[in-house]
């Protein structure tokens, strides 16, 4: 970490500063982790599975707040509660073949597919898929690559 730096964003791994605005999920057992901006923290809605799920926007602390430890409580100065942008502009299609899978799936393990795992392969998908987007427009190019697509 930089000496400015107070935490990493849970989705992009971009440095949150100090005295900077940060998001965390409404979910309670959901608020171990910090987002730097709403399109990251609506990355971690569908793989986490939430169904109603909103964003706590914060205010990090001040390094001096940091370096006298206070109680995590009292160094979150600023809470307002934001709703996520709605996901449904895109379209909500099947993005997988559901024979192709349901094939390896049952070669692999002998196991059935649930109908559901292909609108959950989906969403996983679609978050991938916007991470890339995002990667290739920050490099100005128009083209999506394999390079975009990683852990």
């Amino acid at each position: 970490m930089t000496s400015n730096t107070w935490r990493h964003c849970g989705s992009c791994k971009k440095p949150i500063l100090f005295a900077q605005t940060y998001y965390l999920c409404g979910i309670a057992s959901c608020k171990k982790t910090a987002y730097c901006s709403l399109p990251c923290f609506d990355d971690h809605v569908p793989v986490m599975r939430h169904k109603d799920a909103w964003a706590e926007e914060l205010i990090a602390p001040s390094q001096s707040e940091e370096s006298e430890a206070l109680p995590r409580a009292n160094r979150l100065s600023t809470t307002r509660l934001v709703v996520p942008k709605d996901r449904n502009e895109a379209p909500r299609d099947i993005l997988v073949v559901a024979s192709k899978l349901k094939d390896y799936i049952r070669a692999k393990s002998g196991l059935n597919t649930s109908a559901n795992v292909l609108e959950r392969l989906s969403d996983m998908i679609r978050v991938q898929c916007d991470k890339a987007i995002q990667r290739a427009l920050d490099d100005r190019r128009k083209t999506v690559m394999d390079k975009d697509f990683y852990v």
